[in-house]
């Protein structure tokens, strides 16, 4: 009988695969992203001291506000852009995306765009 893994493991294991080709430093930090069936979060991490540089989610009051539905693409998008200045007002401007073993396809693809267009490089 053939099993079939679950989604999560599967991308538990493409997440430890794409981390074990990149880290964030401090020139260049990783812009990690999670996607919960809720909500979406992103943090700018720099790996080489263990320590979250600018975060943002759509669970914050702040950015829920101006969302009408928190788990679509335009919340991603949005929430692309929010990323994108804060980490521009702390001299970020370069960072690597961690997509965080989710396909690069809607709302995962349409935060990297939103950030890109709001300046960050990557």
């Amino acid at each position: 009988m053939v099993t079939k893994e679950s989604r999560q493991k599967v991308r538990v294991k493409k997440h430890i695969k794409i981390r074990n080709r990149f880290a964030g430093t401090a020139e260049r930090p990783r812009l990690a992203v999670f996607r919960s069936n809720n909500h979406m979060y992103a943090q700018i991490i720099d790996d080489t001291v263990g320590k979250t540089l600018v975060a943002a989610s759509t669970s914050e009051k702040d950015v829920k506000a101006e969302l009408k539905k928190t788990n679509d693409v335009e919340a991603a998008a949005y929430l692309g852009t929010v990323i994108a200045k804060r980490a521009l007002e702390k001299g970020i401007k370069t960072v690597v995306y961690d997509r965080g073993g989710f396909i690069y396809q809607g709302k995962v693809a349409a935060l990297a765009e939103a950030a890109r267009e709001a300046g960050l490089e990557f």
